[in-house]
């Protein structure tokens, strides 16, 4: 198959960990050079040593993505260093899951969350969007989620914001036509990462689990003590429960790793017994 990765320049929020590091290490494999943003300074350095010391290109730049002068720094930094932006891939975000009778202890956390969820895309955008319009060319790959889906129990600020990834995605993708192709990137849910750290009520994960609540537990239960059946834990299997977000990074790639005429708008991979209703 033929390599479309090799040479672009990369721009990934949020590199320190989770699915920003995994795409790291993987398209810098596949030969493009990476720039890693991520507001930890010592997770960041982490990634970009991950990729250097495999033999590829990367440099990070410590960004807070909610102030769009941070985001148009690390743009200036992806052209100084590499002359041009070739895809961006507005990773960051925070999940924090919560019922509104947790609003006093969720108020901050709501508040972050759409601060980083959605003007930390804003910002992605606007920051590299004059340099590829002026490329001719370019692909923005906004990471939205199945919550983004349909309104449920539990999830009614961190839905709201992926709902907004979604619109403003669709929007760029039709106003940017015929120069920056635009991919949605929809997870399941996916226990691997660190994402649920920031889950304020625990509870609040039964609105994306409907009729499954109960088997879902069960099954948490069981892959925290290592003891999934061998259909659960096994990636060949139908019955697959827990999604590694290794998968996640591949569907990325996936989208990446196409020719220039060709996108890939909206994605969802699925572990296919995970029980998630949306």
């Amino acid at each position: 198959m033929t390599n479309h990765v090799d040479g672009k320049v990369v721009v990934i929020t949020g590199a320190g960990g989770g699915f920003g590091r995994l795409v790291a290490t993987k398209a810098a494999g596949l030969g493009a050079r990476v720039v890693g943003a991520d507001i930890n300074q010592q997770a960041l350095d982490e990634t970009v040593a991950l990729v250097t010391d495999a033999g590829g290109t990367a440099s990070g730049l410590v960004t807070d993505v909610t102030d769009l002068d941070q985001m148009r720094a690390l743009a200036a930094h992806a052209v100084e260093a590499h002359g041009a932006i070739d895809v961006i891939i507005n990773n960051a975000g925070t999940m924090p899951l919560s019922f509104f009778a947790d609003h006093k202890d969720a108020a901050g956390a709501w508040s972050r969350c759409i601060d980083i969820n959605i003007k930390g895309v804003l910002n992605g955008i606007s920051s590299v969007y004059d340099q590829m319009m002026a490329q001719g060319r370019g692909q923005v790959i906004n990471l939205s989620s199945i919550y983004g889906n349909f309104p449920v129990l539990g999830s009614g600020v961190y839905q709201a914001t992926k709902t907004a990834v979604n619109y403003i995605s669709e929007s760029l993708r039709v106003e940017a036509q015929g120069k920056i192709k635009v991919t949605i990137i929809k997870p399941t849910g996916v226990p691997g990462t660190n994402l649920s750290g920031g889950v304020v009520n625990p509870e609040a994960v039964v609105g994306i689990l409907g009729q499954n609540a109960l088997s879902y537990g069960a099954t948490m239960a069981a892959y925290a003590e290592g003891k999934l059946t061998p259909e659960q834990a096994d990636p060949d299997n139908a019955q697959y429960a827990v999604l590694d977000p290794a998968y996640i990074a591949d569907a990325i790639i996936t989208t990446i790793n196409q020719p220039w005429g060709v996108s890939l708008s909206d994605v969802t991979v699925r572990a296919t017994g995970d029980g998630y209703v949306l």
